[in-house]
């Protein structure tokens, strides 16, 4: 049962045995959007809104220590536009000031979980271990993560922002569009320390509202080239016309395999695109990006093609195996602490892609 938290609480939620908090908190910090998220880098936390069906809800998240075997993750209904007062939660967590114990599957706590890649499936590490090139990778990092999504469209939106460019200009891309076409809901509060102005979020353009800016003025918001803003685009569109997601990633494999389909149909969405949404925001645990440079390079594959050959040893957990070959090769994602100024320098291209 799922009823509306109207008072700010917190919650732990379990991690999975063992836990590699500090690649996660890499992963996420090196992908924030300026506007979209906040990353303390000190207190390692990270700051976000996500919108659910009771309005908006901001969401902070503590990744540098566990309570109990816990993740911390504060959370506040958000007042004002796009947020209802009040936000959707586990019957039981809306004590004002309370820290509760989330176990259950209920809507934003499914989330969150999925966001922080916290519900791992079982026989990962032994699996991969197995593998001699990841081997010393997992005994490196025992326990390391997927991040997933905590809202799908959003995730597709970044992926396609991504294409083919570093990630420092991916995350430029979708900052100038949260800034020109986000949403803005929240308080004021302290600079953050990505220098977003008063602690202000907002949320990433609804699908409608994409829709209807058009794709002349989703370019000169982005900066991006017509033929990528016509993507982004299009995207909108089939969401308006019923492409979900968040469905999707609860359908199933088959439901997964049709929204893949549906994504490779739109203009400008490839196999690493679509693998990547796979892979995060549709939870994917086998999805692996045979055309991404790094992942190549990390594999002395020359071909897509011999890329997946060899990955075929670590089904179905490619994705796993995918995040530990990134995480070695790109220092952001390893999660040592950095001037709070680094995350904006680009950490790598693509070859088909971006979203590390």
């Amino acid at each position: 049962m799922t009823r509306a938290v109207p008072h700010a609480t917190s919650w732990l939620l379990r991690v999975p045995r063992p836990f590699a908090p500090a690649p996660l908190r890499g992963f996420l910090a090196a992908h924030a959007v300026p506007g979209l998220e906040l990353v303390d880098p000190v207190a390692g936390t990270h700051t976000r809104l996500v919108r659910t069906g009771a309005g908006a809800v901001r969401v902070v998240a503590h990744l540098a220590d566990l309570v109990d075997g816990s993740l911390r993750v504060d959370v506040e209904p958000v007042a004002g536009p796009g947020g209802a007062g009040e936000a959707e939660g586990p019957e039981g967590a809306d004590a004002p000031g309370g820290v509760e114990t989330v176990t259950g599957a209920d809507g934003l706590a499914t989330r969150l979980r999925r966001w922080l890649g916290l519900d791992r499936p079982a026989g990962v590490d032994e699996t991969l271990a197995r593998d001699a090139v990841l081997a010393p990778l997992v005994e490196r990092r025992p326990g390391l993560v997927v991040p997933g999504s905590a809202a799908p469209f959003e995730t597709a939106l970044l992926a396609v922002l991504g294409q083919q460019v570093s990630l420092g200009a991916a995350r430029t891309f979708a900052a100038r569009l949260v800034a020109g076409l986000g949403e803005t809901v929240g308080h004021d509060g302290p600079d953050g320390p990505d220098g977003s102005r008063g602690g202000r979020l907002r949320l990433l353009p609804s699908p409608g509202v994409l829709v209807a800016a058009g794709v002349p003025r989703v370019r000169a918001v982005t900066g991006v080239t017509g033929a990528r803003a016509a993507t982004l685009v299009a995207l909108a569109a089939a969401a308006v016309d019923g492409l979900d997601l968040e469905a999707a990633r609860d359908g199933g494999p088959e439901a997964v395999d049709d929204v893949t389909r549906r994504l490779l149909r739109l203009p400008g969405v490839g196999p690493w695109t679509a693998g990547y949404v796979r892979m995060r925001a549709l939870g994917d645990a086998d999805a692996f990006l045979a055309g991404d440079l790094v992942l190549r390079r990390a594999m002395g594959a020359d071909r897509p093609a011999d890329a997946l050959t060899r990955a075929e040893a670590w089904r179905p957990f490619r994705a796993y195996a995918a995040l530990h070959l990134w995480t070695d090769a790109v220092p952001a994602l390893t999660g040592t602490p950095q001037p709070p100024t680094a995350s904006t320098r680009p950490t790598a291209r693509r070859a088909s892609g971006s979203g590390r």
